[in-house]
C-alpha cells in the first residue's frame, strides 16, 4: 500500500508523517545534539557514514554495531519503526539524528539548544533522477507516475518533503543565525578528504590524517553499497520495497544525462533560473 501526500504548514509530507506531526514537531532535543539534514537523495546516508566514523574515532567494528537507520534515528518517522521516540529519549548525548524536514519544520527544541546541523545539498537534477527511483521503492509516497509527470511534479515541489527549491535555499538563508555547516555532495564526490576535515573541525574532533583517509575509503560508494550495516539491505520491505531498485543505485554526479530528454533539460532549465533567482546558490551538475 502506497500512501498519499498532505500538507503541513505548505509542505507535502507522506501521510503517515503529517498525521503524527503534533509528536514530530514537539521532538525534544539535548544540547549535544548534531542533526545531519537533508533534502532525499542528496548524500543523507553518505554523511551519517562519514559522522559515526569521526564520533566513534573510526572504529569500523563499532561502526557496524547495527544498520545505519537504527545508528543514527530518523526524526520524521520514529512512530513508525524502531529505535522509537522512548529509545531515542533515552540515548545519551551527543546523539546523531537525521531529518528530511524543510528548514521551517525542523522542531524548534534543535535551535533552542543550539545543536549543531550539518546539512548537505545535491544539485536539483541529479535529486530529481534518484528520487523518482526512490519514489518507486518507498511506500511511504505515492508511487510515481511516468518520469515526465514526475519531474513536473517535483519542479511543483508537489513529492515527499516539498519542494527542493524551498528545501536547499531555506537551509542556505539561515546558515549564518545558526550552528549549521552547509555542505554539497558534488564537493563530497571530487574532494571527500576536504570535506570530511571541515565535518571534523565542525564537530570539534581532530582525527590523524591517516585516519580520515581511512574515512574516505571506508565511505566510498563501492564500500558502502557492501556493507549490510550501511546500504539499507535490512531496512524493513514494509516500509521499502527493494525487489526493482536498490536504496544505493548510482551514487554519481551527472547521472541526470540518463534520464532527462533534450527538451526536458531545456524546460527545467528555465523554471530553475525562474525559482533560484536572487539566491546566491551555486550547484554543479557535472563532474
Amino acid at each position: 500500500m502506497t500512501l498519499q501526500l498532505k500538507t503541513i504548514n505548505g509542505v507535502p509530507l507522506s501521510e503517515a508523517i503529517a498525521s503524527n506531526w503534533d509528536e514530530i514537531w514537539g521532538f525534544q532535543a539535548k544540547p549535544g545534539d548534531i542533526l545531519i539534514n537533508t533534502y532525499p537523495k542528496s548524500g543523507t546516508t553518505w554523511v551519517q557514514e562519514i559522522i559515526d566514523l569521526i564520533m566513534n574515532d573510526v572504529d569500523e567494528e563499532k561502526c557496524k554495531r547495527a544498520p545505519i537507520y537504527e545508528r543514527i534515528p530518523f526524526v520524521d518517522i520514529l512512530h513508525l519503526m524502531k529505535p522509537g521516540v522512548e529509545e531515542v529519549n533515552a540515548m545519551p548525548s551527543p546523539r546523531i539524528l537525521k531529518s528530511h524536514l524543510a528548514f521551517q519544520l525542523v522542531p524548534p527544541s534543535f535551535w533552542k539548544e543550539k545543536c549543531k546541523v550539518i546539512y548537505v545539498a545535491r544539485n536539483a537534477k541529479d535529486t530529481a533522477t534518484s528520487f523518482f527511483y526512490f519514489d518507486h521503492m518507498a511506500h511511504l509516497h505515492p508511487t510515481p507516475e511516468s518520469w515526465d509527470d514526475y519531474l513536473e511534479r517535483f519542479m511543483k515541489g508537489d513529492v515527499g518533503w516539498g519542494s527542493w527549491y524551498d528545501h536547499v535555499k531555506g537551509f542556505w538563508e539561515q546558515k549564518d543565525q545558526h550552528n549549521i555547516l552547509y555542505l554539497f555532495y558534488e564537493d563530497l564526490q571530487k574532494n571527500p578528504l576536504v570535506e570530511i576535515r571541515k565535518v571534523m573541525k565542525f564537530l570539534d574532533k581532530d582525527l590523524p590524517e591517516e585516519m580520515l583517509r581511512k574515512i574516505v575509503h571506508l565511505t566510498s560508494f563501492k564500500k558502502m553499497k557492501e556493507n549490510p550495516m550501511a546500504n539499507y539491505s535490512t531496512f524493513p520491505s514494509d516500509m521499502l520495497k527493494q525487489t526493482d531498485h536498490k536504496f544505493m543505485r548510482k551514487g554519481k554526479v551527472g547521472d541526470w544525462k540518463n534520464q532527462f530528454t533534450v527538451y526536458q533539460n531545456e524546460v527545467f532549465e528555465a523554471d530553475y533560473q525562474r525559482q533560484m533567482s536572487g539566491s546566491t546558490l551555486k550547484f554543479h551538475t557535472a563532474v
